[in-house]
């Protein structure tokens, strides 16, 4: 996304529209003309920003170091200049524009307030501090509210800043400069931009002729223009020609585009039109380091590589290029296993362990997607995962630290996390695996026009497709959502996930795009649903879709949805406020023994809010309660209630194992560590536990499986490990194997007589 902000600062002088006029060194006549000859592409560019750097105004110095790549000399300069005028607001904003454009955007906010800070005018006028709204919007003032001119630089920098993050106060930002200064071109171009991120070029490209009407020689409203055609297949846009007339050398317009084909999901052509960029223009430094990173993200790491330590060696060292590099790395440390259809890359410490479960997932999604969705994938499916959270964040958006995200997929290759990069227990790994190999069907079979609210929405859908108590379970944000009506109309819904204007809004918007496909399915049959992915195929619209194959207006569906959606959680909705007073006096009670206060209170609880199976859950005060009063019917009754609802705590299924195995029910117990198998793999004794089940129940490749991950984890008792599996070889008849083990088995504990005498017996077999 930098790359889009460092041209239209470069700009925004050449167009005769200085960002900040009051500055005697920003709208110098000096930087004018340099910014002129650059807008050209002139080849005295560079000669022009090095007299500026002779200047005696550090102002100046600054913005002829900045060009010049020397971010260092420029930050001085910028300092000394903040120093000689400190009252300058516009120096603090030239310094924070400086500092996005060296991918700082948090120091860059900070200028950006701080000279709202210094015009008592400013600072009243905007609260700088967004914090959702009680209508779950950013608390802004309103946009006709009046805002002082001198103020619009800063705002469209917090704009710049909130873009970069795709919240949703960025274009409130960008409307309130554009409102203190109607003149300001560059408030247009990002109005046009969050539009069309948010999968509206109707309204970017009215946002892109109107930064033409201000500049006729926008380059960057240009570009944007020819990315809308582009991205409808308009191959032969003339947009582009006009922006290479006026500056020949302008490769920022293809970098431009091509951040829009990265968040359709395109990333194939994202690379063609990088390269495209570098061509122009080998210097753009930023667009070669996306270039790296999407590179990295299809697997085309040599290439990703020669990219990145290009950049690297350049100076250009912004943490996603370093991160990325130093992942590329750490791949020595990770094994791959690889089938026909499948690529299979885990980390050497855990591959042993999650190899078969993971395997054994892989391939049955596959081959159930492709019956399911009548396609047959044109190449192998890669799945990488990372016991390193950070890792995975690294891989999927070049940054640690983003907590929310499980897996995401690029075209043909899966990135998730493993299930050792969470507390055990938080999160269901298989229903993350068949959520993202769904996207690689959706994204295939549409040339990855699908709006994202459909296949994410889809992939959801999958989860409890594949079976009921896989996919999450209603979250209090969704019910909120719910009771103070903040669900989006369906051919609005694609902001929700790109703009969000409240915290929880992505949340909502995977459950709203769950449950609308959910009731498509229901009322129009599976088939609709085939039909809607070859129509946005086609590069239909939303509205078009919806009109074309369920045969109702857009506006409609949202009634008939909102209907058939409502009733379902009228008692969650209805009773939310009592529920969270209730299930805080029961928890009380529990940490309290009172368990006949508690069973009343949870029972309460449960029944308005039965999805409810996080941390303090019914359940399980229920389940305490009932065994602290001796009732193990009912203890047995209410976890299995819990494991059948999608509770995923360890804890809780493991007892809930060994309740049933105690009833003599072991085909249920087997069940249940089967369940937790799909939520959790580092758990010793459960692997213990269900290898003899197996055993008991005569499935002796489960019983194989079992006994390797118990081995896998290095237990204490390896003779005993080594022992048990030579059991289940030798009861699939794997003679050689089960030998195998015994002999490993005596090798630790040489006189473990068990052992010796199944060795006599397999001896005795040959």
């Amino acid at each position: 996304m930098k790359h889009f902000a460092a041209a239209v600062i470069a700009l925004a002088f050449a167009a005769g529209a200085p960002l900040c006029a009051q500055s005697a060194a920003a709208g110098s006549a000096d930087v004018q003309a340099c910014a002129a000859l650059k807008h050209r592409g002139d080849p005295n560019t560079r000669a022009c920003y090095q007299r500026l750097t002779r200047s005696a105004d550090p102002a100046v110095q600054a913005e002829g170091y900045w060009v010049l790549g020397d971010f260092k000399a420029a930050n001085d300069a910028f300092r000394a200049a903040v120093k000689l005028r400190p009252k300058d607001g516009t120096a603090r904003v030239r310094w924070g524009r400086m500092y996005f454009d060296h991918y700082q955007a948090a120091d860059a906010g900070d200028l950006f307030k701080e000279a709202l800070d210094l015009n008592k005018d400013c600072a009243p006028a905007v609260q700088v501090k967004i914090e959702p709204g009680p209508g779950g919007e950013h608390a802004l003032p309103p946009v006709d509210a009046k805002v002082p001119k001198e103020c619009a630089p800063a705002l469209l920098g917090l704009a710049l800043v909130a873009g970069e993050n795709y919240e949703g106060a960025a274009a409130k930002l960008a409307e309130q400069a554009l409102k203190a200064d109607p003149k300001l071109t560059e408030a247009q171009e990002l109005i046009a931009r969050f539009a069309l991120e948010d999968s509206n070029p109707e309204k970017a490209a009215e946002a892109a002729r109107k930064a033409l009407e201000i500049d006729k020689e926008s380059l960057d409203a240009m570009a944007l223009l020819g990315t809308i055609d582009l991205l409808a297949d308009k191959n032969d846009t003339p947009w582009m020609q006009r922006v290479f007339a006026i500056n020949p050398k302008y490769g920022n317009a293809y970098a431009v585009a091509a951040h829009f084909f990265i968040n359709a999901r395109r990333y194939d052509e994202a690379i063609g039109l990088y390269r495209k960029a570098l061509d122009l223009d080998p210097t753009l430094l930023a667009a070669r380091s996306d270039l790296g990173l999407n590179l990295l993200r299809l697997s085309r790491e040599d290439e990703a590589r020669k990219e990145l330590e290009e950049c690297y060696n350049a100076g250009y060292q912004s943490p996603e290029t370093v991160n990325s590099l130093r992942l590329l790395d750490s791949y020595k440390d990770y094994v791959t296993f690889k089938t026909p259809t499948t690529i299979l890359r885990l980390h050497k410490k855990e591959a042993n362990l999650l190899h078969p479960y993971f395997q054994e997932q892989f391939d049955r999604a596959l081959a159930t997607y492709e019956k399911k969705y009548k396609f047959k994938l044109a190449r192998p499916v890669q799945i990488e995962v990372y016991p390193s959270h950070d890792d995975f964040a690294v891989r999927t958006f070049s940054m640690p630290g983003l907590g929310g995200f499980l897996g995401v997929t690029f075209t043909y290759t899966v990135a998730m996390d493993s299930p050792s990069g969470r507390k055990p227990g938080q999160w269901h790994w298989a229903s993350t695996m068949w959520h993202e190999l769904s996207h690689v069907y959706v994204l295939e079979m549409t040339h990855h026009r699908v709006p994202r609210w459909f296949t994410e929405g889809l992939a959801v859908y999958e989860e409890t497709a594949a079976s009921p108590d896989w996919g999450d379970r209603l979250d209090h944000d969704s019910i909120m959502a719910m009771k103070e009506k903040r669900l989006l109309p369906i051919a609005e819904l694609e902001r929700g996930f790109v703009h969000p204007t409240y915290p929880s809004q992505v949340i909502v918007s995977y459950f709203q795009g769950g449950k609308i496909c959910t009731f498509i399915v229901q009322k129009w049959g599976w088939d609709k649903i085939l039909a809607m992915i070859h129509d946005f195929g086609e590069n239909l619209t939303t509205p078009e879709v919806i009109e074309k194959e369920l045969g109702v207006k857009p506006e409609e569906f949202d009634r008939q949805f909102m209907a058939w959606l409502e009733p379902q959680f009228k008692v969650t909705v209805d009773h939310v406020d009592e529920w969270a007073k209730l299930i805080r006096e029961a928890f009380e009670d529990y940490k309290a023994k009172k368990w006949d206060e508690v069973i009343p209170k949870a029972e309460q609880a449960r029944a308005w809010y039965p999805d409810y199976v996080e941390l303090g859950n019914p359940y399980e005060f229920l389940s305490v309660a009932w065994k602290n009063k001796g009732d193990k019917a009912k203890e047995v009754a209410i976890l299995e209630q819990y494991s059948k609802i999608g509770g995923r705590d360890p804890d809780l299924l493991k007892t809930l194992a060994d309740l049933q195995a105690g009833e003599g029910r072991k085909k249920d117990a087997a069940a249940t560590l089967e369940r937790l198998n799909l939520i959790y793999l580092e758990d010793e004794a459960a692997h213990q536990k269900l290898g003899n089940l197996d055993m008991d129940l005569g499935k002796a490749a489960g019983a194989v499986r079992e006994y390797q991950a118990v081995l896998a984890g290095k237990p204490v008792d390896m003779a005993g490990a080594h022992f048990g599996l030579a059991r289940a070889y030798m009861a699939e008849n794997k003679i050689n194997d089960a030998r195998d083990e015994v002999i490993s088995a005596l090798e630790v504990a040489p006189g473990f007589k068990p052992a010796q005498k199944l060795l006599l017996e397999l001896n005795g077999k040959e």
